[in-house]
């Protein structure tokens, strides 16, 4: 499966920006779709998954309560909506697929599919 993100950019601190993750080549349903992001000198971090088989949508501690993860089934896309930017949210996200058994997958090893990411700047 392909994954093509956008809507990142450059966004004053306490302000709003959507990403978007359009996904081809493959059964949107059958994948596990994800959010992770990586600041400079730093690991790439988890932010949030899907999993529709379950139902279940879960958020990384630093994002939890700000960010919102949600989806356009008809058109192969999952959206992370962010609130509340702050400085420490500066880095480029990238969104993530998986197809494996019903459950939450949290660790960048579990997934096998990448997008090529997209930068998110937050200035003070």
């Amino acid at each position: 499966v392909r994954l093509v993100e956008s809507g990142g950019g450059l966004v004053q601190a306490g302000g709003s920006l959507r990403l978007s993750c359009t996904a081809s080549g493959g059964i949107f349903n059958d994948y596990d779709m994800a959010w992770f992001r990586r600041a400079p000198g730093k690991e790439r971090e988890f932010v949030a998954t899907t999993n529709w088989r379950i139902g279940a949508t879960f958020y990384g501690d630093s994002v939890k309560g700000r960010f919102n993860m949600t989806s356009a089934d008809a058109k192969n896309t999952v959206f992370l909506q962010m609130n509340s930017l702050q400085p420490e949210d500066t880095a480029v996200y990238y969104c993530a697929a998986n197809r494996g058994a019903p459950m939450i997958y949290t660790r960048e090893v579990d997934y096998a599919n990448w997008g090529q990411g997209t930068q998110v700047t937050v200035s003070s």
